[in-house]
């Protein structure tokens, strides 16, 4: 028995699937940076609102939503797509 041929793969969805390999669950983790950096974003407005009503805000709290904000965008903005962002390399 003969084996049968196959056709070639597509070469984007070859691509796609290389792309995959590569970085696995890569739309997970971005959806995930994506909402614990909106979740800062808003605890940091949340802050200044209260800060501008005249309440007292702890500098410690202020500290840590700065920091989880420039934490979580900065992994969002390295875990980018490097073949468009970088120019392929």
């Amino acid at each position: 028995m003969a084996p049968e041929s196959r056709e070639p793969l597509d070469p984007a969805l070859r691509a796609r699937l290389l792309q995959e390999a590569k970085t696995p669950w890569r739309g997970l983790r971005r959806a995930l940076w994506l909402a614990f950096t909106a979740s800062a974003a808003v605890g940091l407005a949340t802050m200044a609102l209260r800060a501008s009503s005249g309440d007292a805000v702890p500098l410690s709290d202020l500290g840590i939503q700065v920091g989880a904000l420039v934490l979580f965008s900065g992994l969002l903005w390295r875990d980018r797509n490097p073949s468009i962002d970088d120019g392929g390399v």
